[in-house]
């Protein structure tokens, strides 16, 4: 009986470690995508608000906001106005990184965001 509750307690700590590690998105990312051939580099400055996601990214098109961004565990999901056209971000998030699917102008593309030093 006893051993039944200690598992059962230390489920519970590892649960509530794992959530808070990978919840704490807020701050600066960066990566770079493989658009036909080139890499480019993004950024993003993310804030969170329990399951709300806002914040900007910076691409070479310039700054836009995050829209639509909602957070549920280690899953993230948002949009972005990128030239006039939407980019649709899906995603998973770890400790130490973020990894996005892009869909932009028909093409899907992924890339691996780390955050930046300082943060």
């Amino acid at each position: 009986m006893n051993t039944k509750i200690i598992n059962s307690l230390v489920l519970a700590i590892c649960g509530i470690l794992f959530w808070i590690i990978v919840a704490d998105i807020n701050g600066k990312w960066t990566g770079y995508v493989d658009y036909n051939g080139s890499l480019v580099p993004m950024a993003f400055n993310f804030k969170t608000e329990g399951e709300k996601l806002t914040g900007t990214t910076e691409t070479p098109l310039g700054a836009s906001a995050i829209e639509e961004g909602k957070v549920e565990r280690d899953q993230i999901n948002f949009k972005v106005d990128l030239n006039g056209s939407k980019a649709v971000f899906t995603g998973h998030t770890f400790a130490d990184s973020i990894n996005l699917k892009i869909s932009y102008q028909g093409g899907e593309y992924q890339t691996t965001l780390k955050r930046t030093s300082g943060q």
